[in-house]
């Protein structure tokens, strides 16, 4: 049975060719979380929907259900995040953020906060010129945050310090703790007080400035290293668009 037309925003997070001239795409929206949604004829030459189509297109779509599937009858592209596109780096990247994104997002989920999410990670990556390191590592960690799997960063959480002495990450347990305080069973990683006060910024600041931050290389080697494990740990799998960023970005 066909449902009546409605107009959503949302973001390509996958995009699959199907038939001789379909797409299936994974779309995010705010309000309806990650749809499946059939482009009919997006392949085709001259295609109105083609732009739309695209992974990373954001877009106004007109879109009809039936079923279990959407089908997208119009769209008008918002934005395509051309400084994205033109660099293998970011581009893969971006891949990554949005397999990443996909995997954390559920279909009738509420995705007010994570749409936004993603589309100033990748404004940051290609408009303004943010280190793609921090990109990365920021939204990790704040996509982990809203979906449920925040790390307790406030304070030790063993032995109550506000401040915790040569604090670590424990990736498993999700919580900071003093070097002195660590608990067995965990896995837990090297931070410094400026990765710390970063990674507290990351979790609980304005959205807005999320990558009002800055670190010395080393200090975010550190911050990078955590937040991917802490992703590996949380989840328990990994990411194909990861490996292949790091392969690009010869990031070891």
């Amino acid at each position: 049975m066909q449902t009546g037309k409605r107009v959503i925003n949302g973001i390509v997070l996958r995009e699959t060719e199907t038939k001789e001239t379909d797409k299936i795409l994974t779309v995010l929206t705010p309000q309806l979380g990650r749809i499946p949604v059939i482009a009919r004829g997006a392949r085709r030459k001259n295609s109105r929907l083609a732009a739309s189509s695209q992974l990373l297109a954001y877009s106004e779509m007109t879109v009809f259900q039936r079923g279990n599937w959407y089908f997208l009858d119009d769209a008008s592209t918002l934005q395509l995040f051309d400084g994205v596109r033109r660099d293998l780096v970011l581009l893969s990247l971006a891949s990554y953020l949005s397999e990443l994104t996909e995997s954390l997002s559920e279909e009738g989920e509420d995705a007010t906060e994570i749409v936004p999410l993603l589309l100033n990670a990748l404004y940051a990556l290609g408009t303004l010129g943010k280190d793609p390191r921090q990109v990365k590592a920021a939204f990790e960690l704040r996509l982990l945050a809203l979906s449920g799997f925040e790390p307790l960063a406030d304070g030790c959480a063993v032995c109550g310090c506000p401040v915790p002495e040569a604090p670590m990450l424990d990736v498993v347990h999700g919580v900071v703790h003093c070097a002195r305080c660590k608990e067995p069973g965990g896995l837990s990683l090297p931070l410094t007080q400026g990765v710390l006060a970063a990674m507290q910024h990351i979790l609980n600041g304005p959205p807005k400035r999320l990558y009002s931050f800055a670190l010395p290389k080393q200090e975010l080697d550190l911050l990078c290293h955590a937040a991917e494990a802490f992703v590996a740990a949380q989840l328990e799998r990994s990411f194909k668009t990861l490996n292949y960023y790091k392969a690009v970005a010869l990031e070891p």
